[in-house]
């Protein structure tokens, strides 16, 4: 099983490269993502969080489950809503369970990627579905949710991790 990699990793804090082969390879890669998010419980899982800098992510949440390969996101509805978030990579270090803060986020978005097979994905989010979509995305751009935190919040965090 893949290891999800942690705070500290510089692959998480690389922008990730497109994907270009759709072949047995990333099938394999997405069924893997799929089994290392679960293995700890998790949400969404993207790429950089096992150490493939690929532009694409898993995500099982509110009763909707799929990945998206070379997601692009809009916002929809730029009102902030703050509500807890964790990650998979930001955990601490002693229990290794998920550090959560509250964060801000868009109340809708809308992905537009692909998926396994080329085919086109196209997510119009609100609500958890929504957070899961930025918090994977930011992901892909080399960010993680501390960075939206303030700095004193962000520190705190970054000790227990």
């Amino acid at each position: 099983m893949r290891e999800i990699r942690a705070l500290g990793d510089p692959v998480l804090r690389t922008p990730a490269e497109p994907v270009t082969d759709f072949d047995r390879e990333l099938r394999r890669l997405i069924e893997e993502m799929f089994q290392a998010m679960y293995a700890v419980n998790g949400v969404g899982l993207a790429g950089p969080q096992i150490g493939v800098s690929r532009r694409l992510f898993v995500y099982d949440i509110a009763g909707r489950k799929g990945h998206v390969i070379n997601p692009v996101l809009t916002v929809d509805d730029p009102e902030e809503v703050i509500d807890e978030e964790g990650c998979l990579s930001v955990t601490d270090r002693d229990t290794r369970k998920p550090l959560y803060a509250p964060v801000a986020r868009a109340a809708g978005v809308s992905v537009e990627g692909l998926d396994r097979l080329q085919r086109p994905v196209r997510l119009k989010t609100r609500g958890s579905l929504a957070r899961c979509m930025q918090h994977e995305t930011e992901h892909l751009d080399g960010k993680l949710y501390v960075d939206r935190l303030p700095r004193t919040e962000a520190r705190t965090i970054m000790l227990k991790a």
